[in-house]
C-alpha cells in the first residue's frame, strides 16, 4: 500500500476518533491542514494521555515500570516511613513486602505496627501471619491465628480462614485442614476451598468423596457465566486436571 494511502488512512481515522470525542474543533482542522505533523501532535497531545490515564494505560504503566525497576514501589515506600512512622504508610510497605516475597521484613514491619497504640488490630496480626505463612513457617502461623481467634471471636475473614486451613495442611494437621476447607467452603466466594477439600480428602484415602466433590466443582463453574469461569479458571484447570488421575 502506497505510504501517502497510509497516511490518508490514518489521518481518516484520527478525524473520526476526534470527532467522536468532541474535540474535532480544533483538532480536525489541524490534522486536514497539516497532514503528518497534525496526527503526530494528536497522538502526543490527546491519545497517549488518554490512553496513561485509562485504567488499562494505568496498569500497562505500572507493569513497565516494575519490569524496569522492579524495587522503585517498594523503595518509595520505604521513604514515606522514614518521612512518617505511620500505622498506615508501614502497613503499605509491609505489603509491598509480602509481594516482593521479603517475607522477614513484612515481618518485622508488622510486629512494628502491632506495638504502636491503635496498630493492635486482628487486620495486622492476620498480616503477620501471612508474613509467617510465605516463610514456611506453617506451624507459627496456625499458632499466631489461633491468639488472633481467641482475642477477636467476632472477627471474620476469609481469606483469613483459608490461610488457616492451608497453615494446618502444611503443618501436617491434615483432617484438621480438610474440616477448615469444608467450613469455608459453604461462604467464601471462589472454588479454591472446594478444590483444597477435595484434594486433602484424597489424602487421607477418601477418593470417592473427594472426585464427588471435584466433578461438583467442575461442573457448577461450567454452568458459571464466562466471567466467573474466566475468574476462577486456575481452580477449574486443577479440578479437571485432578479427575484425570
Amino acid at each position: 500500500m502506497p505510504i501517502v494511502l497510509v497516511l490518508a488512512v490514518i489521518n481518516i481515522l484520527l478525524i473520526v476518533h476526534a470527532a467522536k470525542t468532541g474535540r474535532f474543533l480544533p483538532w480536525g482542522f489541524i490534522i486536514l491542514m497539516m497532514p503528518g505533523i497534525g496526527a503526530i501532535a494528536y497522538g502526543a497531545m490527546v491519545l497517549i494521555p488518554e490512553w496513561f490515564g485509562s485504567h488499562q494505560g494505568q496498569q500497562a504503566r505500572k507493569s513497565a515500570g516494575r519490569a524496569l525497576d522492579p524495587d522503585r514501589q517498594y523503595r518509595a515506600l520505604k521513604d514515606q516511613v522514614e518521612v512518617a512512622d505511620t500505622i498506615a504508610n508501614r502497613a503499605a510497605l509491609a505489603e509491598e513486602c509480602l509481594a516482593r516475597g521479603r517475607y522477614r521484613e513484612a515481618e518485622a514491619h508488622y510486629d512494628s505496627i502491632l506495638a504502636k497504640p491503635l496498630g493492635d488490630e486482628p487486620g495486622n496480626m492476620l498480616g503477620k501471619a501471612r508474613a509467617l505463612f510465605g516463610d514456611g513457617r506453617s506451624a507459627a502461623t496456625v499458632e499466631l491465628l489461633d491468639r488472633l481467634r481467641e482475642r477477636w471471636a467476632d472477627y471474620e475473614s476469609a481469606e483469613g480462614h483459608l490461610l488457616y486451613a492451608r497453615a494446618l495442611e502444611e503443618a501436617g494437621r491434615l483432617a484438621e485442614a480438610a474440616d477448615e476447607y469444608r467450613d469455608l467452603s459453604d461462604y467464601y466466594a471462589g472454588a479454591e476451598p472446594r478444590v483444597r477439600y477435595a484434594l486433602a480428602l484424597r489424602k487421607l484415602g477418601r477418593e470417592a468423596e473427594a472426585r464427588e466433590t471435584l466433578r461438583d466443582v467442575v461442573r457448577q463453574l461450567e454452568l458459571a457465566p464466562r466471567y466467573a469461569r474466566k475468574a476462577q479458571a486456575e481452580w477449574l484447570a486443577i479440578a479437571r486436571q485432578s479427575l484425570k488421575v
